[in-house]
């Protein structure tokens, strides 16, 4: 019997589910979380999990995402407010609503809308 290192399970190695190697999507995506009514504006991208453990376990077991993928910061909304959310990649899909979002940060880091997408203002490009 062989006995799978931590690190090994962390990294996708030996188990069916093999790690997320790269950011499906990109700052300035619109977005929809695959389970919650919410969709928003990408405006950061964390290669792995990068948040608190205090955050990470208020999920509920069953429901929390793997730390080995994407997790996107997202400029939220639903029909009642707007917010900002820390989402893993396994839970977005694309919006191909062709929406703006309205969320009022959006002006100071966005300028232009189109085809799903936002450009960030020239100030915040590298």
């Amino acid at each position: 019997m062989t006995v799978a290192r931590k690190s090994d399970v962390f990294a996708g190695i030996g188990t069916s589910v093999p790690p997320v190697s790269h950011a499906r999507f990109n700052v300035g995506d619109v977005v929809r979380h695959r389970m919650f009514d919410f969709r928003g504006v990408i405006f950061d991208v964390d290669p792995v999990f990068a948040n608190s453990e205090e955050w990470y376990d208020s999920i509920p077991k069953d429901a929390r995402p793997r730390k080995d993928q994407p997790f996107y910061h997202i400029l939220a909304e639903n029909m009642e407010s707007d917010y900002v959310a820390y989402v893993s990649q396994q839970n977005l899909v694309a919006d191909h609503s062709d929406e703006p979002v309205d969320h009022p940060a959006i002006t100071g880091l966005f300028d232009a809308y189109s085809d799903g997408h936002y450009r960030l203002r020239r100030e915040h490009r590298h």
